[in-house]
């Protein structure tokens, strides 16, 4: 294949990725901009195909305080819900944007479910003391979405690049360059110049083999983070959420939970009753995937395929009219996926690895340390989810603070005039390092290193982890980032070279595995979704703290930093 340079790009602000955070920023900048703004957002895939759109349940806001809800109810739900990891100052914050935002998203068009009253509906959710989950049908995400790109396309300073695979950032004496990508439907390499970056290219998820994550989300930025020197945060902390359909793992909802769905074991009983007698069904995700996977190690579940054994999930108890109009993406999953109609017998579901609750280490505003530089959404780590997220507080998340990061870096942007240089070297730099990954380096097939990964992740830290699956998964991790250097990409046109994608993927994945293998190794407790059975209790005299990974010398270095409390303390979490 020829390696060449194609065009640099100059614009003050890059944005790269397209999902909910990546396209408020946009949003938000473009407006603060007033026109002013040179702005580029970038997206892996189409930009209005982001893993955002399989959101399916809800974003939780605080709507209706004259009929029982507060801002203080939603902080302390999810502060609970964190397992009392999240920074609490953050999560005061967040409650109070929630609701402003969500209206402007109302203001922009989408089409929020509505009550009889014509007032906009919401919906109970896993862990919330009050039905805040605000919705649009079973496809919340996917009007989200359109919302805010049919909302972007009326700033005509916003440049739209798709199908661009960003293998790094230029960063020099801590400060913000641009971005290199090459293009994937050419194999042309591409320099963004920029005076300021947002980073908002989703988490980790596909880390695992069993998973709701598609398969854009590899920890692009994540990685590259870490390779450049940044802290990542909490990242030991991966949520699995219960009810992931076998055996692909495709999400189903925790809105058919919150519609009145029940999760039934092999004999036919409702067990969720012994393990959360208050909260049953709808207990916060790291307790219902626990008791889940007690269900099935026990012997109460049903054999399932290459050992993924399950339980059901009962739409009986929502009703056919409530169903047909509530969740009908859901049956249209059942249906192509299992063959099966919700409406006729229950799904097989078991927990999925679901949603990255650490990232990029961040201030409350999205700056990562790094001047010009800012994160946003599921990348990023402001400490709201703790250790486990409640359900719809990551779609609330992601418009929250993509808009608060876009404002962010615009005002700085239109307050610095600095310039941005570039020079040969970063031109030849950028042609070294795709040129350098074309060439074979040895006979490892990087489909199965990811393969391989796969299957570790799935087994060593999964819903249950301990001391001993934990070190031989860290040592695996270790050997496959070694023959992740030593692979053949068979592959060698420019044009979709999925191959060479799925390399630089792959090394993206295995690097952040030994991250978050390491974290869960290190952390000698049990925390939200972090649960050691050697170590089965919460312990707050010596991890009420942040755990931070930084790469610096080739050395993964784990450290430590306290967790924000402010008038919520740590308490048993009973549901």
């Amino acid at each position: 294949m020829e390696i060449y340079l194609v065009e640099v790009f100059d614009y003050d602000l890059v944005i790269v990725g397209s999902g909910l955070a990546g396209l408020r920023a946009a949003i938000e900048a473009a407006r603060i901009g007033k026109g002013k703004l040179r702005i580029a957002i970038i997206a892996k895939n189409q930009l209005m195909r982001p893993h955002s759109i399989s959101a399916e349940g809800g974003s939780a806001a605080v709507l209706y305080m004259d009929e029982g809800d507060s801002f203080d109810l939603h902080a302390y739900d999810t502060i609970k819900g964190s397992d009392y990891l999240c920074d609490q100052d953050v999560v005061e914050f967040f409650v109070r944007q929630c609701p402003i935002d969500i209206l402007e998203l109302e203001h922009w068009g989408i089409p929020w479910a509505r009550r009889n009253d014509g007032r906009i509906a919401q919906r109970p959710f896993g862990g919330h003391s009050y039905p805040r989950a605000t919705f649009a049908a079973d496809r919340t995400g996917f009007y989200e979405i359109h919302t805010l790109y049919d909302t972007l396309l009326k700033y005509d300073n916003v440049d739209k690049f798709h199908e661009q695979f960003v293998y790094d950032f230029l960063i020099e004496n801590n400060r913000f360059r641009g971005v290199v990508a090459f293009d994937i439907p050419t194999g042309q390499i591409r320099i963004f110049k920029a005076r300021a970056g947002i980073v908002a290219t989703g988490g980790l998820g596909r880390l695992y083999g069993y998973t709701t994550y598609s398969h854009l989300v590899t920890g692009d930025g994540l990685a590259i983070a870490l390779r450049r020197g940044m802290k990542l945060k909490d990242i030991e902390f991966v949520q699995f959420h219960p009810t992931g359909l076998v055996p692909s793992g495709i999400l189903i909802t925790e809105g058919v939970r919150g519609d009145g769905g029940i999760l039934r074991n092999a004999k036919g009983e409702r067990f969720m009753e012994k393990y959360a007698p208050t909260k049953k069904d709808l207990a916060p995700r790291d307790i219902v995937s626990r008791s889940m996977m007690t269900e099935i190690l026990e012997g109460r579940g049903f054999k399932g395929p290459g050992g993924l054994d399950y339980l059901l999930l009962d739409f009986s108890p929502i009703g056919a009219e409530k169903i047909k109009e509530k969740l009908s993406q859901v049956r249209e999953i059942g249906a192509h996926y299992v063959g099966i109609d919700p409406l006729d017998s229950p799904l097989p579901v078991r927990p999925s690895a679901h949603y990255t609750m650490g990232g990029i280490d961040v201030t409350h505003t999205g700056f990562t340390g790094v001047t010009g530089l800012w994160a946003a959404g599921e990348t990023a780590c402001l400490s709201i989810h703790g250790s486990n997220r409640l359900g719809a507080n990551s779609t609330s998340e992601c418009v929250v603070f993509g808009k608060v990061a876009g404002e962010d870096s615009a005002k700085w942007l239109l307050t610095n005039s600095n310039s941005v240089d570039l020079s040969e070297g970063d031109k030849k730099y950028a042609e070294n390092f795709l040129a350098d990954a074309y060439r074979d380096k040895g006979d490892y097939d990087p489909y199965e290193i990811k393969r391989e990964l796969w299957t570790t992740m799935d087994k060593d830290a999964y819903v249950f982890r301990n001391e001993n699956g934990l070190t031989e998964g860290l040592k695996i991790i270790r050997g496959l980032i070694e023959k992740s250097g030593k692979i053949s990409i068979s592959e060698k046109g420019n044009v979709y070279n999925q191959n060479l994608i799925a390399s630089l993927e792959m090394k993206n994945l295995v690097e952040l595995a030994e991250v978050v293998v390491k974290g869960a190794l290190e952390r000698k407790e049990s925390r939200g979704s972090h649960f050691r059975t050697d170590y089965p209790t919460r312990d707050d005299d010596n991890y009420l703290k942040h755990t931070i990974a930084r790469r610096a010398d080739g050395a993964l270095n784990i450290s430590y930093v306290p967790v924000t409390l402010t008038k919520w303390k740590p308490e048993p979490r009973v549901y």
